[in-house]
């Protein structure tokens, strides 16, 4: 079974969960930016949740399929449509043979998440398949894709079969969906909840109030490796030199010219800027369906609040994981 790429749009790749356990060999973690769309799009066509996807960002990628696939649309509304037909999201879809998808630009969010029954057979490059772009490992190529592309697929799950068995015959689709609300709001400006950084008390107090009192604006130089923000310039109290230390997804770094940097997916491994603050797990798919020109208002809050909110994600989860089993039990 597969797929073709009859346009890959703005920029569309293969992304899984990470690459884990390489960072201290100087190989990025990468994988998908929103890794929540992703997780649960795998749930409702019955793959492994850390299983690939196809990760697509903003506008214009159109897919054809070469077989009858069962596939489920996550994240950010770019559109999209199944043969010319407005199409469902957060739903498991049944796709004929020949059909086209297509997505003509975002609604709301900024990156879809496409997930088909059986996963994507291609080589694991260090334990996963992501798409790592600078060094052209992972995914199909190493590279984004391209038109005619051409990505083989596995086979299904028995939940997969049992959910195409149970599929409606008058539809396409189950009228069920996933209640995404419960995890995603989609506000042109969005309050992401941090934690103080390494470097926090070396800025002046100025720059402290600043952080969280003043919106910043992502600007256009927002990528899968980091979004530089615009707004109010934070200060350090003195000038001082900092060796290069361990990032993560979410590090805010401050360099010389005060206008911070947020490191997303494609992030490096290690970086010298002082860090001001980190933004906590459970707002990381929340900030990465923020578009260019939307805005961020910072709010600090503690490690215990950072775990619970992540434990709290991870249960709402547990129970969709659930709720969809017994939808096709």
């Amino acid at each position: 079974m597969t797929i073709e790429i009859k346009n890959p749009g703005l920029l569309t790749t293969i992304q899984d969960i990470g690459r884990y356990g390489y960072q201290k060999y100087g190989v990025i973690v990468s994988g998908a930016m929103d890794s929540l769309s992703l997780r649960i799009a795998n749930l409702l066509v019955g793959n492994d949740e850390h299983e690939a996807t196809l990760e697509i960002t903003l506008y214009g990628t159109t897919i054809k399929f070469n077989q009858d696939h069962l596939i489920a649309i996550t994240g950010g509304n770019l559109q999209p449509t199944l043969d010319n037909e407005p199409i469902f999201m957060w739903r498991p879809i049944f796709v004929r043979k020949g059909s086209i998808l297509k997505f003509n630009g975002a609604k709301s969010g900024c990156r879809a998440y496409v997930s088909i029954a059986g996963g994507f057979l291609i080589p694991t490059q260090l334990g996963s398949k992501s798409t790592y772009l600078k060094a052209h490992i992972g995914g199909f190529k190493g590279r984004a894709l391209k038109k005619g592309d051409t990505i083989k697929c596995g086979n299904r799950s028995d939940t997969a079969q049992t959910l195409i068995e149970r599929m409606p015959n008058a539809k396409h689709y189950f009228p069920w969906s996933v209640i995404y609300h419960a995890w995603f709001s989609f506000y042109k400006t969005e309050t992401i909840r941090i934690l103080k950084g390494s470097e926090y008390e070396r800025f002046d107090e100025a720059s402290k109030q600043k952080l969280v009192n003043n919106p910043y604006t992502i600007s256009p130089q927002a990528d899968r490796m980091g979004y530089q923000l615009k707004g109010e310039k934070l200060c350090l109290t003195k000038h001082f030199e900092l060796l290069s230390e361990a990032v993560t997804y979410g590090t805010i770094q401050v360099p010389a010219d005060g206008m911070p940097i947020i490191l997303m997916a494609d992030r490096q491994t290690t970086g010298g800027y002082p860090k001001i603050a980190q933004v906590i797990s459970a707002d990381l798919p929340k900030l990465a369906q923020m578009q260019p020109h939307q805005k961020i208002i910072f709010k600090i809050v503690s490690q215990k609040k950072a775990e619970r909110e992540l434990l709290i994600q991870e249960e709402k989860l547990k129970q969709l994981t659930i709720g969809i089993q017994t939808k096709v039990l």
